[in-house]
């Protein structure tokens, strides 16, 4: 009877399983400067400003702006400073960019689309 009690858990937990925040996806494409990583975790259409440059763009058009950003400035460092309450409309977290000398802040908000977090909006500031 245990038995089946713990296969019935393991199954319901399975399917109503929360999804989390990819805090630590972000960090990571983030600390490696891969922008394909970071807009793979977005919304097909996300707006993103990059030191003042605001647009929406689609995935592969914010990951070859991201990919310039990259380019021009190379990471050193990148870490979360601040993650918002994740609400069930989605959170916002904030981080500091560090690249030879500059610093960044990164700005990213991230909405709930059934039961993943992709990135809605994602702001680069000097």
């Amino acid at each position: 009877m245990s038995f089946l009690y713990a296969v019935l858990t393991s199954i319901v937990f399975a399917f109503t399983g929360q999804s989390e925040i990819p805090y630590a996806g972000v960090e990571k494409a983030f600390a490696a400067g891969n922008a394909a990583e970071v807009t793979a975790m977005g919304k097909d259409k996300m707006m993103l400003n990059v030191l003042g440059k605001e647009a929406v763009y689609s995935q592969s058009q914010a990951t070859m702006v991201l990919k310039d950003f990259f380019t021009k400035k190379p990471v050193v460092s990148f870490k979360f400073i601040f993650k918002g309450k994740e609400t069930p409309e989605g959170s916002y977290a904030i981080g500091t960019y560090e690249s030879k000398g500059e610093s960044f802040r990164v700005t990213i908000q991230f909405k709930k689309i059934n039961s993943d977090y992709k990135i809605e909006s994602l702001s680069i500031e000097k």
